[in-house]
Order: C-alpha cells, then structure tokens, then sequence
C-alpha cells in the first residue's frame, strides 16, 4: 500500500509539474495572440475581452512584405538539410568507430567529445565561414548547425550500432556486399529508432535555434522564423498580441513533433544504454 502510495503521489506531483511548466505557458500564449494590442500590453492571465485571434494571425502573416513566409522556407530548407547530413554521416562515423578499432579510434572519440564539452566560437566562426566565403549564406549556417550537432548524433548511433550483432555484417560480406552496401543495405534499416530520435530532436533544435541565425545568417533575406520575432518588438513599443502570435506559430511544428514521435525519441535515448 505504501508502494502504491508514492506512486501516486510522485505520478500527481509530476502531472502538476507539467501542467504548471508547460501547458500554462502555452495557454497564456494562445490568450495574448487573440488580445487586442492595448488589452495584450498588460500581459495578465485573463480571457480576452475581444477575440482578434484571426485578424492578429493575418497581420502576423503579412507583417514586412510576408516575411515570416520567406522565414519559414528559410528554416525548412535550413533544418531539413542540416538534419539529413547529421543522421547520414552521424550514423557513418559511429558504426565505423564501433566495428573498426584502430589507432585512431582514441583521438576520434577525444574530437567527438570535445564536441559536446567545447562551447561554440563565434568570432572565430564567423572568420572560417568568410574565409570559405559562406558567411551570410544558407550552406554557411547548414554547415555550422552540422559541425555542432553532429557529436551528439555520433554517440548515439555508435552506442545503437552496439546492439547489432556482428553475424549480420559478416553474412552480407559473405554474400559479396561491399561497405557502403553493406552499411545502408543491412545496417542503417536497422538504426531506425535512433535516426527517427535525431531526426526530431536536431530538427527541433535547428528549426528553434535564435543564436546561431542571428550571427552567422544576418539580412531579411536570410531570416529564419527566430528572427521575426524582432518584427514586433522595439525600444519605444511592443506589440505583444502579435508577438505572441507569431511564439504560438512557431512553436507549433516543433510541438507536434513531439506530439507524434514521443515514444520513438524515448526509444532511440534509451537504446544501447545497457550494451555498448
């Protein structure tokens, strides 16, 4: 009885947690961007007075010549590239270092820690990215979002890769498979839990990123959907029923993300963590 007792104690404590962490933010979101301008400057928890959901959505999608328009395509292509290269050569590089030792296997594991440990550099990415003149361009920040995430990736699929039996690899070999048939033939149907898990949480990251768009991809040309938020705020005023409108539109593809691949992102962490 006791058991049980904690067990519903911990599970309420834990709804409660989430509903005051989560789902009360998220409703003070929808509120503020159906407010009206004046109303939504006082930034109470309160049902509004008038409903201009629908008129603050049109302004939000028109605003600065349909720049959060230009914005999402730039983020679309942006993380949907960005992703592809990390699960492709995430999965590579940790199948290679979990099958083949070598010398160099120690150095390459230091490289892909030090990943995860080193914080990123600014000045001195901005200066390899003009070097290589991709700073200010699209493939610029598609390779910075690659360099930093794909650590991550990496440790994931080698600890999955883990879990796979060596028979496999060597019953294709004996069927005349080369490595690169073997690898996307045999082993990366395999990886699919934990590609589904990278594919959403970089692409969630990458799609949410503020920091690196705004120093390394810079003009309205380039904005992503971070950036327009800068659309709605100024020194002297802000328009906070469509700022928040323009929060709800961009958190929503990230929410149903996770919405539809909560349990596939769980298995992908979790796999490897007890072989490997």
């Amino acid at each position: 009885m006791k058991n049980r007792a904690l067990r519903f104690t911990g599970g309420a404590v834990a709804i409660v947690a989430s509903i005051l962490i989560f789902i009360v933010p998220f409703i003070f979101i929808v509120l503020t961007a159906a407010k009206t301008q004046q109303e939504a400057s006082l930034l109470e928890f309160s049902w509004p007075t008038e409903w201009v959901f629908f008129e603050n959505l049109a302004q939000v999608v028109e605003a600065r010549d349909f720049i959060l328009v230009r914005a999402f395509a730039n983020s679309a292509i942006l993380t949907i590239a960005s992703v592809a290269i990390m699960v492709v050569l995430g999965a590579m590089v940790g199948y290679v270092l979990q099958r083949r030792r070598s010398r160099w296997n120690g150095l390459v594991n230091f490289l892909v820690l030090a990943g995860l440990i080193i914080p990123p550099a600014v000045v001195p990415t901005i200066w390899v990215l003009q070097g290589l003149e991709l700073f200010k361009t699209l493939p610029g920040l598609i390779f910075v979002h690659v360099a930093f995430g794909l650590s991550f990736c990496i440790l994931l699929f080698r600890a999955f890769v883990a879990t796979i039996p060596r028979e496999l690899d060597e019953a294709a070999i004996i069927d005349g498979a080369g490595p690169l048939r073997l690898f996307f033939s045999v082993i990366f149907p395999l990886l699919r839990s934990v590609i589904v898990t990278v594919i959403v949480v970089q692409a969630v990251f990458v799609f949410n990123d503020f920091t690196y768009a705004l120093y390394f991809l810079p003009g309205d040309e380039n904005a992503t959907v971070q950036l327009t938020l800068y659309n709605f705020q100024s020194q002297s005023l802000s328009q906070w029923n469509l700022l928040f409108m323009d929060v709800l539109l961009i958190t929503l593809p990230p929410l149903v993300m996770y919405i539809f691949f909560n349990r596939q992102i769980v298995a992908g962490m979790t796999s490897g963590a007890v072989k490997g």
